[in-house]
């Protein structure tokens, strides 16, 4: 009788998502300059290379400004990942040392 109910609430669930997930609509970059009553204004693809092609340029002749993603940093990715696989790691740790004593503990093993 479980498993008819888990089917049926996961059925619902699908055809829930499948109803909503038409209202979201996901658009490209690249749309031009789109006015409220949605006629495209005057930006084109070659202004949008033109642009890209300036920041490119922009980022050249600043190397020391970089991406913008501070990697070394407590709050960048990789000070990020330190973090997190520290506290992850004392934690198993944690888990592995009590593992190896107490009421369940293999006889023979510690």
């Amino acid at each position: 009788m479980n498993t008819k109910i888990l089917l049926a609430a996961s059925l619902v669930a699908v055809f829930t998502m499948g109803f909503y997930a038409e209202d979201a609509v996901a658009f490209a970059q690249y749309m031009g300059n789109v006015g409220s009553e949605g006629e495209t204004g005057s930006y084109t693809l070659e202004e949008a290379l033109e642009i890209q092609r300036r920041r490119i340029e922009a980022a050249e002749a600043n190397p020391a400004s970089g991406s913008g993603t501070p990697y070394l940093d407590a709050s960048g990715v990789v000070g990020a990942s330190v973090i997190a696989g520290a506290v992850f790691g004392g934690i198993a740790g944690a888990f592995f040392i009590r593992g190896r004593s107490g009421k369940y503990a293999a006889m023979g093993r510690g």
